[in-house]
């Protein structure tokens, strides 16, 4: 009888073999505050404490250690919007193998000088992954050196499937696991592993600018495109050999937007200590999004990554205190006069709010010639501290109105 899949659960054993040694068997941790949060009891895989900060090394090695001598000599080539590109670039320098990198122009730049790091020749080409794909196969074709494809290879995808062993061995009772999706080589692989389980359900989760595989498993042509945090699984083309495994064995692909990712970054690194890149927190979005799959079960997410910039981790967790009304903008006008603007600062922190920023103009043309306004950012308790400041303020004629993120006023008082 044929082999129905590329990969087999012996391929995933034998993996496992490999790499032993080479990666880190990464934590299953309970998360409390995850599960009070979703509904479910959580367990975390931590892949974001491996070397480069991802799962991927585990299908780099395995892929890696296929090799044979004289492609070894010659060396590898991989085009990656960053985590495999450092997972190749970190371990065949670990074994002696050249190798080139051929990242989109659009890869945050901790990803690329990481990767450049790791000894690699680092090539930035075109706005997407299929471009820098067109210029590896060149790579290939003109010096002769040996693809290590990010997702749709069977020893890389056997490598990946490892996350779901070792998953399994630590918690037999798992009832369900949600892997993110980009060109699904993690999900094919802990799907062909978890064969072992039938009973145990797999729910993928997709960025909702990048529905690929819910496109091709539906028939259907959602747009496909766009700037998002979890760059990591912004993939257009799906894996010829991932999609037939998803499409049979994943219960469900869950769609996550932005403001759903840039939520679950937060709450990985506020109630879970942790660093997630958008890839990486998307399972975490997927639970808060469809809690209905998975209230009551005891679920493993895995955490597939963690590598974000320090500013863009920055950006997400201001961004989040605005959305919880922990920090807000308002302006307010009041007469020209020597010391207005001390006194609204002196009666903010009377009120217990702490100033961020303060400015002051005259040239609004909706504030009188006499008049001044006053742009405040306040950090607040919360929402009902919020509330309690600004009806203060009104109460005592400053007429505070909030401010959206370009001064525009988004609501009246």
């Amino acid at each position: 009888m044929s082999q129905p899949y590329a990969i087999a659960p012996d391929d995933v054993a034998r993996a496992a073999e490999t790499i032993r040694g080479h990666v880190l068997r990464t934590p299953l941790v309970p998360a409390p505050r995850l599960s009070q949060l979703t509904g479910a009891r959580v367990l975390v895989k931590h892949e974001n404490m491996q070397a480069t900060g991802a799962f991927k090394e585990r299908g780099a090695v395995n892929r890696l250690s296929a090799l044979a001598p004289d492609e070894r000599r010659r060396g590898v080539v991989a085009m990656s919007a960053g985590n495999h590109a450092q997972a190749v670039a970190y371990h065949a320098s670990r074994m002696g193998i050249p190798a080139t990198i051929v990242m989109p122009a659009t890869t945050p730049l901790v990803k690329v000088e990481n990767t450049r790091a790791h000894g690699a020749t680092v090539l930035l080409q075109g706005e997407t992954l299929a471009e820098a794909a067109e210029l590896a196969g060149r790579l290939v074709a003109e010096r002769g050196l040996v693809l290590v494809h990010p997702y749709d290879d069977p020893a890389v995808m056997a490598g990946q499937g490892t996350v779901a062993l070792e998953m399994l061995a630590d918690a037999p009772d798992l009832d369900c696991l949600v892997v993110p999706i980009g060109g699904g080589g993690l999900m094919a692989g802990i799907a062909v592993a978890a064969m072992v389980r039938p009973d145990l359900d797999l729910v993928g989760v997709e960025a909702a600018l990048y529905p690929s595989f819910l496109n091709a498993i539906d028939g259907t042509s959602r747009p496909v495109g766009g700037p998002t945090l979890a760059e990591g699984i912004a993939v257009k083309t799906v894996g010829r050999l991932t999609l037939p495994i998803i499409r049979d064995r994943v219960r469900e692909i869950v769609l996550v937007d932005e403001p759903q990712i840039e939520r679950a970054v937060h709450d990985y690194a506020t109630l879970q200590r942790s660093l997630a890149e958008g890839a990486g927190a998307a399972g975490l979005a997927a639970l808060m999004a469809r809690p209905d799959l998975f209230a009551g079960r005891t679920v493993g997410l895995v955490l597939c990554g963690g590598n974000i910039d320090a500013r863009l981790l920055a950006s997400v967790m201001v961004r989040e205190l605005e959305r919880e009304d922990c920090i807000v903008s308002f302006r307010m006008t009041a007469s020209d006069r020597p010391g207005v603007l001390g006194r609204v600062a002196g009666r903010l922190g009377d009120l217990g709010a702490n100033i961020l920023e303060v400015s002051h103009g005259r040239l609004h043309l909706d504030v009188p010639a006499k008049s001044v306004s006053i742009d405040v950012t306040i950090e607040t308790r919360g929402p009902a501290h919020t509330a309690e400041i600004l009806d203060t303020l009104n109460r005592e004629g400053l007429n505070p109105r909030r401010i959206g993120p370009h001064g525009g006023s988004i609501t009246g008082s």
